[in-house]
């Protein structure tokens, strides 16, 4: 239904959704598992024109190595999320919980800890050193997240209407990721409303959904705003969900111009609706001083580059803001280190709409900012004043912009009033990471779990960037609970999710501080070389090409060819 702009076209999806969700309804947990099983074949089988058509509209070039975030941001976690919700319908058709035989174990604060990631041998051997623990919220017990995970499918005769899931522009697994989950978690029909970015991905989400559009189950729209809006207000429709910006959110909730501004002020939105969110928002990553190594300084420099710069600079929850000691004695180094990785890495399109405007008005602000790259479109802006009014540190710029906050303090001291920093100064909560040297981690014994506790964000990483979190089928995905239609931040409810767990607060990933064989020569038993996503990885095309491939349909035969890509990497 590419190009919609007649309502009478949207009417009819609309009415084909509500008899789906008829028969949605009477269709027995076997049977919605095996719809999933062709939907993730047909993924498996699609990939290829997946990656093309975004590839398409980014204007990536077919040989680059750039490629590769394509597959591990696209047809990659659609699979490993389908595959998630598969398992997780077999234990309900079982008639047991989908964490039975999981990992339990506590968690700071009377919380306990799901293991996500690694799930599997597969994991174990593919992701070695990361891993990765939904947080539940304080008091929920074990006994109580095994009865209640499953979440709509515990009742799969109750379905919960039509709901309007509003896709991204940038990462091309998220819409269909959103859809499943609106439909397994939430128990309902969709109606998925592309971004017109993607507009190119129409014709292969049509052929991966139709085993769900055949039983009316899922319908797929294009358009503009104004189809947007006529969805989302449609007396059919019982739930919105929309991943974008808080500025966005805010226009369907309240309306835009002054008008809107002044219905928000007095929290009398619009939409007369449930709405869920992930907007993204300003991410930090936080330096924790140590005794580092020159080539720790210039891997974890990278890698902080790659939280940045990974597809662009488009990324709801890429770093902006780098918080370092000044008085850390390697400061300068990483520093140097990190201007050189923004520097050298290759160069790419900035195809989102509004970017290089975005860079030229934080450059505007801060003239003295270093414009890096070879084309000059990125900015690294280095004397940032914590508790100063500094626009990065407000607004979600979505483009190739960093920051540098320095803050005056050591050790404990520093870690702290970083956490503090990061929860009180910076708009949103979805993701935070967390850099530092293994004896760091060591020396701030349970203080540091305590850090993590402390931070307030949907997904924390250790050592590694929270898009692994966004890549981990099994971890929760979104803001940090308790935000609201009228303070919505980065956004309300969580997607991803495989085990469908209800009561989540967070997820929180770890990684190894240096890649093998570096890790194993230096006493951290981690075999996993430099991951796939990083921007300056040399094999990310073929790696991600051969991950996608197994995950579509593991085997053991596979997995040389796997590691032999990454080792070259």
């Amino acid at each position: 239904m590419a190009g919609v702009t007649d309502t009478t076209e949207i009417d009819s999806a609309l009415a084909d959704l509500g008899r789906g969700e008829k028969l949605w309804a009477d269709t027995p947990l076997s049977a919605r598992r095996e719809v999933l099983e062709r939907v993730h074949t047909l993924i498996g089988e699609h990939a290829e024109e997946w990656v093309a058509a975004a590839a398409s509209f980014k204007k990536l070039s077919p040989d680059s190595p750039l490629i590769g975030e394509e597959w591990m941001s696209g047809p990659y976690p659609a699979l490993a999320g389908a595959a998630a919700l598969i398992g997780t319908m077999r234990k309900l058709e079982a008639g047991t919980s989908p964490i039975d035989g999981v990992r339990i174990t506590d968690a700071p604060g009377g919380r306990l800890a799901i293991q996500a990631l690694p799930h599997g041998i597969f994991d174990t051997l593919l992701l070695n050193g990361f891993s990765a623990q939904v947080w539940l919220q304080p008091g929920v017990d074990a006994a109580s997240a095994r009865r209640s995970a499953g979440l709509g499918q515990r009742t799969p005769a109750a379905t919960q209407g039509i709901g309007v899931v509003l896709g991204a522009g940038n990462i091309t697994s998220i819409a269909p990721l959103d859809t499943l989950y609106d439909i397994y978690a939430n128990n309902r029909v969709v109606a998925l409303k592309l971004n017109p970015i993607t507009d190119a991905m129409f014709p292969v989400f049509n052929k991966v959904f139709a085993p769900l559009i055949d039983l009316d189950v899922v319908r797929i729209l294009t358009g503009g705003a104004d189809v947007g809006t006529y969805l989302v207000n449609h007396d059919a429709v019982s739930h919105v969900h929309i991943t974008g910006s808080a500025i966005t959110h805010d226009a369907i909730v309240f309306g835009t111009g002054e008008l809107g501004e002044q219905r928000k002020a007095d929290r009398k939105p619009l939409l007369g609706k449930p709405i869920s969110s992930e907007l993204g928002g300003v991410s930090p990553t936080i330096v924790l001083p140590g005794k580092w190594s020159k080539a720790d300084l210039k891997f974890q420099a990278k890698h902080v580059a790659t939280q940045r710069l990974h597809n662009g600079g488009y990324n709801c929850v890429a770093s902006q803001a780098v918080v370092v000691s000044s008085s850390w004695p390697q400061k300068e180094a990483f520093l140097e280190a990190l201007r050189d990785a923004i520097d050298q890495a290759p160069e790419r399109p900035a195809y989102y709409p509004g970017s290089d405007g975005r860079v030229k008005a934080a450059y505007d602000v801060h003239p003295e900012a270093e414009r890096l790259g070879p084309s000059g479109g990125r900015v690294l802006i280095e004397g940032l004043i914590a508790g100063r009014d500094e626009p990065l540190l407000r607004t979600e710029y979505f483009a190739p912009v960093l920051g540098v906050v320095e803050l005056p303090y050591e050790g404990q001291e520093f870690a702290d009033k970083a956490v503090d920093f990061a929860n009180d100064e910076l708009a949103g909560t979805l993701g935070a990471n967390i850099v530092a040297h293994p004896a760091t981690i060591k020396s701030l014994g349970d203080s540091f779990d305590t850090l993590i506790e402390r931070l307030r964000y949907g997904t924390i990483a250790v050592n590694a960037w929270t898009g692994v979190g966004f890549l981990t089928a099994h971890a929760s995905w979104g803001a940090f609970p308790g935000h609201t239609v009228d303070d919505v931040q980065s956004g309300i409810g969580l997607v991803h999710n495989g085990f469908l767990l209800d009561g989540v607060e967070r997820t929180v990933v770890r990684g190894p501080f240096r890649p093998a064989p570096r890790s194993i020569l230096t006493g951290q038993f981690a075999l996993t070389p430099k991951p796939p996503w990083f921007v300056d990885n040399r094999t990310a095309a073929t790696t991600g090409r051969r991950l996608t491939n197994f995950t579509a349909s593991p085997g053991w035969s596979k997995l040389p060819a796997i590691f032999a890509s990454a080792l070259r990497g």
